[in-house]
């Protein structure tokens, strides 16, 4: 009864605040939110466009394709906070948008996904940003460990469980066992890396300069992590390096993927070391266990097979990659009093 009233003067929230997306989940209502970490200003001031308005999908729509007199802003980068004030204004805006019309009698309390290696000044940011965007009571869990519960691992069981999630900005990996953090990684390699390397090997062998969204919207296409029975390819435009004019080019998927060896090799060695410090049982346990991954960089074509191949333990992707972090987020928030113990309240 005491929930249902409290639910009622004001729904939790659940955020998955990330470099390239944020997400928020209301309590009782699932994923309400899932749009861009990207805020549109006029150039050379702080007001943002439209109003407040210019923030997530619209503003991502104007990423590489501004003019002059407007800029797009990322305020997350690699999984912290780069920009607070804009922050602010995002998370404020995405969490007015997701509550609707309704106006809640008390300030929600919030349980926020946050990278494992976050530092005492950047965890006081998120707690201050999300303060100051409305919340009440804000608690912060690991993505590495919300990416568990929201996967639907045993990590309260008395055998190893093991997550990797790729995000935009960060990889977040994790070994549980009996809901203790064996070992984990926070790496600053992720989606966004991946972005950019697929760009520097475009530049490189063809001459031609694309921005990033094309890139990632080639490694999607065609890109993979180990080699397809039908290799494929895709016509992307772009600007000539040396006459500046716009031109087309074929690209082949082995040329992506030949981009991506770097950042998947680092991630492949954050996987290991993190491997190092389980014991043999641990290691057993996840022989039949396994590997599960989430983020949208799990979404790459064979992605679980060339880790199978790298780690020799079986790999699987999380139902629906990009929302796990999301989905376990708001398990905490559900079930707040079961998880309050694995949370950082902020006192």
């Amino acid at each position: 009864m005491f929930n249902r009233f409290r639910r009622w003067l004001a729904p939790d929230l659940a955020i998955d605040l990330g470099s390239a997306s944020t997400r928020v989940a209301v309590e009782g209502r699932g994923l309400v939110l899932d749009e861009p970490s990207v805020v549109a200003l006029r150039r050379g001031s702080r007001q943002i466009l439209g109003r407040g308005a210019a923030v997530g999908k619209l503003a991502r729509q104007m990423l590489g394709r501004t003019p002059d007199s407007i800029t797009a802003v990322r305020p997350i980068r690699d999984g912290e906070i780069a920009d607070f004030e804009l922050c602010e204004a995002m998370l404020r805006h995405f969490i007015q948008k997701s509550l609707g019309t309704t106006r809640p009698r008390l300030r929600p309390r919030v349980v926020i996904a946050v990278p494992g290696d976050v530092t005492s000044v950047a965890r006081r940011a998120v707690f201050n940003s999300v303060e100051r965007a409305g919340a009440g009571q804000v608690y912060l869990v690991r993505k590495a460990v919300a990416a568990g519960i929201g996967a639907g691992l045993a990590i309260a069981e008395p055998m190893a469980t093991m997550v990797c999630d790729i995000g935009g900005g960060t990889t977040e990996i994790a070994v549980f066992s009996l809901t203790e953090t064996i070992a984990s990684r926070s790496l600053r390699v992720a989606g966004d890396d991946m972005d950019a390397a697929i760009c520097a090997c475009l530049r490189q062998q063809l001459g031609l300069r694309i921005g990033e969204q094309t890139a990632e919207q080639l490694k999607l296409e065609i890109g993979s992590a180990a080699p397809l029975d039908v290799e494929l390819s895709a016509e992307v435009r772009g600007q000539d390096v040396v006459s500046g004019v716009p031109r087309k080019a074929v690209v082949t998927s082995q040329q992506v993927r030949q981009a991506l060896a770097t950042p998947l090799a680092t991630i492949v060695d954050g996987l290991r070391s993190a491997l190092e410090d389980c014991t043999a049982e641990m290691l057993g346990d996840l022989v039949d266990n396994g590997l599960v991954l989430s983020g949208g960089g799990a979404l790459l074509r064979q992605l679980d097979v060339y880790l199978s191949g790298q780690l020799n333990v079986p790999v699987r992707v999380a139902d629906q990659p990009r929302r796990t972090v999301a989905r376990g987020t708001a398990i905490c928030i559900e079930h707040l009093a079961e998880w309050r113990d694995s949370l950082d309240g902020g006192e």
